[in-house]
């Protein structure tokens, strides 16, 4: 499966937006409308520039997930909703470990499934904000990967 993940392109981005729209109104149900549409254009003209970007495509090549990486920290982890419980997130995260050496992760307190979905791949919560990134109300867990017998 793993020459499924490839590189993105800028004018895939689009696309990319799509799936993370999908995602986030599939699991971040905390967010408000005003909150989606505010993060939107950030997602498409900042953020997708400022992380190293990778794709998992189906069949048609077209992109149902994706993971972005900045440093050691797993930024973005998106599964189109229609494709989840497929293994493909967990797919991507032992992708973005092995191969793109993260081990942190900051995730949304209140999206309870990926806090569950990290800690089920051994990171553990090791402080908390409680604003994002953005000044919102919405407390991040900033996760980082046990790492045994070091």
């Amino acid at each position: 499966m793993k020459n499924k993940i490839d590189f993105i392109q800028k004018w895939e981005y689009p696309q990319v937006v799509e799936v993370w729209e999908a995602s986030v109104r599939a699991t971040h149900h905390f967010l408000k409308e005003k909150d989606i549409q505010y993060f939107k254009p950030l997602i498409l003209n900042t953020y997708l520039d400022a992380v190293n970007l990778r794709a998992y495509r189906n069949h048609e090549k077209e992109i149902i997930a994706f993971l972005g990486v900045g440093q050691s920290n797993l930024e973005m982890l998106f599964v189109h909703p229609d494709y989840r419980g497929q293994g493909i997130g967990a797919l991507l995260l032992q992708y973005a470990i092995k191969d793109l050496k993260i081990d942190k992760v900051d995730v949304n307190e209140q999206n309870k499934q990926a806090v569950g979905f990290y800690e089920h791949y051994q990171f553990k919560t090791q402080s908390r904000s409680e604003l994002d990134a953005t000044g919102k109300p919405y407390p991040i867990l900033h996760m980082q990967l046990e790492k045994f017998g070091t």
